[in-house]
This record gives structure tokens, sequence and C-alpha cells, in this order.
């Protein structure tokens, strides 16, 4: 059978015809009527038999079958303890099409004496998504040690971009081509992580921006992951993504189920930018997601780290009442023993130390400013120098009889364990009914490292499930409060966090010439409006390297603007500077936050610079960025193309930076932009003599319609 499954402007197609269900076609719309088309694309994505192989070609099934004789790598790894029923061959029993937006595909093995129930739903934003849960119908154990979903990707798909960073460095592209083998991406640390985040692109040969046929992957998890891109022999090509497992992790007793976290499919045959927006309308779908204004955020981590003095937190929020800050968020240091970083962990209640009046007397100055309050917090960490933990020692997620390594002088609180849960639900449920607060900012800063729950097996996969839970259950009992995932800036960005937080921070790196590579990459799968970026101190802690305010500001300003500077350091000028930026972001952010986000190829510019911007949906307006990273070989930028306006439309182009920003940008004798009028199409076509710009500047465009 050939299911058609329609979200918006695309399809996907299940066939079923030859065993296991298997994704033949993923893309642009097909007519759903036209079963001939949908016939022939199934048979298209299978290649004959040939010499020297099987009689028959095993399908590149969702749940991909070595027992059918796939030749890559098995999309079901396991056993029962006699050894058998490694290799499962499933038979579809059951196919239901649920309307034309969801399938559900049930299989079974009776030799095995497993079911797999299959489900590929629409997304809002015009994409798909895909899951799989495997139920042991046996009266005995099964381990299970990997369930992952394949998809087929064209084989004419030429090219990859997978991702490779580090702390303070994240979402770097890796661009290749796509060619025999597998390309394969493993995470370990118990968190999205900042090294191997999973998301996968494939386009074909020279994809663009703005050009070519584009399929993206994500696999919305929270934990450990494994993601391959593979060209199998015969030519044909998937991505593979599921949860990478522990051994031992995983038992499904008699009648009990595993389910695959979903895997988010997004694509476009005009090129990356148009696939994004398909990621990020699915995130605007999600419960969690807020449609108000993002409101401008102050956190004093930089700004005083471990000094909670009253006195100077009530001036930091007076300053940053004075330049139009909305949210003030008070970071680590607030609780328990917590004056640096080597205590405190677990014990979340007010410190009579670093606030000897309780927190009312901040939140209530803060509030006054007419400011909101925000609070940090890290739930899943306990050091060892706590309450808790000379508590209950027990409550961690260690491995009986080793020394557990530690990591910023910290262990994992294994939530898993109901006790566990109950403690620090009861804590931050107290915390958040006794005081006025409505953000969190939740933070997960160390790795899992051999970390078995109580009854000793890995605990990774329970630990992940517990956070969600616990997270959960504070947002039911709490609902006016966001949540922020923070996680090391970097980690725990994915699209199952953001089914429970309004916001991620995008990274610890408030270095403005890192953050343009970061966020850019960051908005191939995440809306900028759920991207924490904040305007750091001149030099930035974390690299040591001095910008100016407003490169600093124009940068932040892609994303959730926020502030991350001790603004009592601030002169009178770079203050008053600031506010202007604020005052841009506040007066812009409609559009920044429910535009379409806009991404520009350079072309010989490329790597020297790099362009971005956000388009109203109506085309009415846009707001556009070209940024200077280094020098370039030519004298002058080269002309910058605007795509995607009205091409009849006439436009009137501005430049948008308060005027002290982009002063210094312009020499008298060169063109400048600010309040010519061109139509769509000359933008697209001619483009904008730009004024020259030093290394690590930026200048700022609105481009709105003439009416």
């Amino acid at each position: 059978m050939i299911h058609h499954v329609i979200s918006g402007a695309s399809s996907l197609v299940v066939d079923t015809s030859s065993g296991p269900p298997e994704v033949v076609y993923w893309g642009r719309a097909l007519d759903g009527a036209d079963s001939e088309a949908l016939a022939v694309a199934s048979s298209a994505a299978r290649p004959p038999a040939t010499a020297g192989a099987l009689d028959t070609v095993a399908p590149v099934a969702i749940v991909a079958e070595h027992g059918s004789g796939f030749p890559g790598h098995p999309g079901i790894l396991g056993s029962r303890a006699d050894g058998t029923a490694w290799a499962p061959r499933f038979a579809t029993i059951d196919e239901q099409s649920i309307g034309t937006d969801r399938v559900v595909i049930t299989c079974r093995d009776d030799t095995a004496e497993l079911q797999l129930t299959h489900e590929i739903e629409a997304t809002a934003g015009g994409g798909h998504r895909v899951r799989a849960v495997l139920t042991n119908t046996a009266g005995t154990e099964y381990r299970l040690d990997e369930l992952s979903i394949s998809v087929a990707v064209p084989p004419h798909a030429g090219e990859l971009i997978t991702f490779h960073g580090r702390w303070c460095r994240e979402l770097h592209p890796q661009r290749r081509p796509f060619g025999p083998g597998a390309v394969v991406a493993e995470n370990r640390r118990g968190r999205t992580s900042h090294e191997h985040p999973p998301l996968v692109w494939a386009g074909t040969a020279g994809f663009g921006e703005h050009q070519g046929e584009v399929w993206g992957a994500h696999l919305a998890w929270s934990g450990n992951s494994r993601l391959s891109a593979e060209r199998l022999p015969d030519g044909r090509c998937r991505f593979q993504l599921g949860e990478l497992l522990h051994p031992g992790e995983i038992v499904l007793g008699p009648g009990e189920s595993y389910a695959t976290p979903w895997v988010v499919l997004a694509g476009s045959d005009l090129g990356l930018t148009p696939a994004s927006r398909v990621f990020h309308g699915y995130v605007r779908s999600l419960p969690a997601h807020r449609d108000a204004p993002r409101p401008v955020t102050l956190n004093v981590w930089e700004a005083v780290y471990f000094d909670h003095d009253l006195d100077r937190l009530t001036a930091l929020a007076e300053r940053a009442a004075e330049v139009g800050v909305e949210r003030f968020v008070l970071d680590d240091g607030w609780f328990g023993s917590r004056r640096d970083d080597t205590s405190g962990l677990g014990d979340w209640w007010v410190s009579p130390d670093a606030h000897p009046d309780g927190l009312g007397p901040l939140i209530e100055r803060v509030r006054s400013l007419g400011m909101s309050f925000g609070l940090w917090v890290e739930p899943e960490m306990v050091n060892p120098d706590s309450d808790l933990y000379r508590a209950h020692p027990d409550w961690t997620l260690t491995t009986s009889g080793y020394e557990p390594v530690l990591g910023r002088h910290q262990l994992v609180l294994d939530v898993a364990r109901e006790d566990a849960f109950a403690e620090i639900l009861g804590r931050l449920d107290t915390i958040l009914t006794d005081h006025d607060i409505d953000y969190v900012k939740w933070d997960m800063n160390r790795d899992h490292v051999q970390g078995s729950g109580a009854d000793g097996r890995a605990g990774t996969h329970r630990q992940t499930l517990a956070f969600y839970r616990l997270l959960d259950e504070l947002r039911a009992r709490h609902p006016a409060v966001e949540f922020e995932s923070c996680s090391s800036g970097g980690a725990r960005i994915d699209h199952a966090i953001l089914e429970r937080t309004a916001r991620v921070w995008t990274s610890d790196c408030n270095d403005a010439f890192e953050r343009q590579t970061i966020q850019r990459w960051a908005s191939t799968f995440v809306p900028l409006e759920v991207l924490g970026a904040h305007v750091g101190p001149p030099t930035a802690h974390t690299t040591g390297r001095t910008h100016t305010l407003a490169f600093r500001a124009a940068t932040a300003l892609f994303g959730h603007f926020g502030v991350e500077w001790n603004l009592l350091d601030a002169s009178d000028d770079e203050r008053a500077e600031l506010a202007d930026w604020i005052a841009l972001y506040r007066r812009h952010r409609h559009l920044l936050h429910h535009g379409d986000v806009l991404r520009i190829d350079l072309g010989a510019t490329g790597g020297h610079a790099v362009a971005h911007g956000v388009l109203a949906a109506g085309r009415a307006e846009a707001l556009v960025a070209y940024v200077q990273l280094t020098t370039a070989p030519s004298l002058a930028p080269l002309p910058l193309r605007i795509p995607e306006l009205e091409l009849a439309r006439r436009y009137r182009v501005v430049v948008a930076a308060p005027l002290k920003a982009a002063r210094w940008l312009t020499r008298d004798r060169l063109p400048v932009v600010d309040g010519i009028e061109l139509t769509g199409h000359q933008l697209a076509t001619h483009g904008l003599r730009l004024p020259v710009a030093g290394p690590e500047s930026a200048i700022l465009l609105h481009i709105g319609a003439v009416v």
C-alpha cells in the first residue's frame, strides 16, 4: 500500500508493498489523487537486484532490518537472554491513514515475539515527523540496544552538512560530498551536546540558501544520540537518527514498550533558507512557544558572578530599567552555601548569607522599576559539599564501587528516583509559590559519566524522561512561568526541549564575532525568538576579544535580545547608545520574531562577510544586517542583493542602526544607501552598494515598502 501524508506544500510517501514501511519520498507536494505518480515515486526509489548481490533488494525501512538483508547499520539491535530474536523481520499487520496528515502502521514478528508501530505525521510549517514504538509481546525480557529511524534521501543529493563544535564554539558546519559510506556522529554526554547536535542537511550539489533541493532531519531528544548519513553501495541514500543507548539501558519486560524520539523532517526545492522555515513553523506550533513580545532580558551573571550584594544588585536593576530592560534575571549564588561553584547545589532555599532578608526586597525593587523577575536553577545537579548530598549520598547518578568522576565540583542528581524527584519538585515549587517569579533559567552543566541508576543500570534514558517530567510538572503548577534551557549555553538545543521551554541559551560565548556563526547555523532549525542573544561587555570574558557596542548589539538583535554586561561599569555614552539599541529592538521585535528568517549567500565575499535578516510575511518590510567579519580581497564590499521581496514593489532603504552606531562605518566619498528607493527586482538583481566597513562591524538596514 501507498500512504500519502500531506503537510502544507510538501508530501511524504510511505510504501508498505515490500513488507515493513519505508519513506520513499519527501519533498514538494504531490497530487494525492494521482496514484500513478505515487507508485512511480515508490518504485523508482529502489534499485534492481544486481549480480553478486542478494536476489531481493531490502527496503530502506523506517526501522532498517538486517534480517531482511539490508546492508547498512540496522535500525533495531537487541536480543533475549538466550541470544535469540537478534535480527527480527517484521510483517505489516495493520495500516491506518488518519485523514491526510497521519499514518499509523503496525508490524509484527511472531517468531521474535515483537511488535513495531510506526507513526508518521504532518507538522505545522510544512514538514513531517516520524517515530516507532517497539513492544515486547513475549513472556520473557527483551534487551534493546538500539531502535532508530531511517528515511530515504534521494540519490541525487550530492552534499552533506553536519555540525561540530565545543563549548563556546557551537554549531560550526562541516560541508562535504555525500559520497559512499557513512558519516556518523555520536553523543554520549547525557544531554544534547555542544559537539554533535542531532541535525543533518543534505542537498543537490552546490545547494545554497536560495538554490537547490534540500532535505534536513533533526532528532527531537535531549539525551544521548546517534546520527548517520549513508550512501549504500547500490547508490541509495538515507538519514538514520535515534537515541544512543548504553548497554543494558533498555530491557523490556513482557508487554513493555520503548518509543523512539521523534525525527523531524524539513525540505525545500528552493534552498536551505526556505527549508529552515519549515523547522521554524514546527517549533512555533509547540505548546511552550510564546507569541507575546520577547522582553529585553538582563542576566546578572557576568556582572556580579557570586557577589550577591543587595545594594549592588539594586543599583544594577536601576541602571537596567533606565536603558529599557524588561526582565531582570538573578543567576547562580542565591541559595544554600553557594558562595562559589564548589558547594550548595541541591539546597534550593534562599541563602541567609547572600540574602539576609530573602529575595523579597530585590524582587520588589525590580518590580517597582517595571521589570519582571527571573531566577537561575540547576536542579539536576548536586555538590558533594551540600546538605542534600550529606543526607542522601545514594541519590547521585553514579556507579557503586567506583570513585565518581566530578565535573565542576558536582555530580548528577538521579531525579529518576522518586524520592529525589519529590525533593527537588517540592523545593522548586515552594520557591515559585512564595516569590513573584515569572522566569526560570534552567541550567545543566556537566556530562553523565558512568551514570548508573539505583538498580546499577545505565540511567541516562530514565534521567532524560524524569527531567522532562519534572519540568512538565512545574509548568503545570506554574503555567505563567516561562522556562529557559541553558545547559552551559549551546547544549540542550533541540525540538524536544522546546516543547517545554520558551527560550534556549544559544552559547555561553557572548563574543559577537563567534556568535555570528553560532546564531546563523542555529537558525537553520530554531527560530530567532527562542535564541537567547545578549550584549556582553566590551571585552568578551570567554575569548578576550574586544568589540564596539554597535557590533555587539547588531549581533544580539537577531535573537531574543538581552544584556550580559555590568552596566555599573558602562559610561553614560555607552548606556545611552545601549538604550537606543534596545529601543530599536523593541520597535522591530514583532518583525524579528514573527517574520521569515533570511540568510543571504554572498558568493566571492563569503567567509569574509555574512548577511542575514528577517522578512515580513507579507513582504512589506525587511530588516537586514551586513556583517564584515574580516578584511576582504576587494577594497569595497560587493553589492548586497536582497532576495524574496516583491519584484514590482518599490522599497525605501534606510540605515536602521542608531546614528552613532552607523556613522563611523561610512566615508563621505563612498555611496550611502540611506534613503534610496528601489524596486524588489532591483534589490534582488543589482543590489545595494554598501559603505566600506572595517573588520568585526555591521551595518543594519530597514527596507520598507513605499505606500
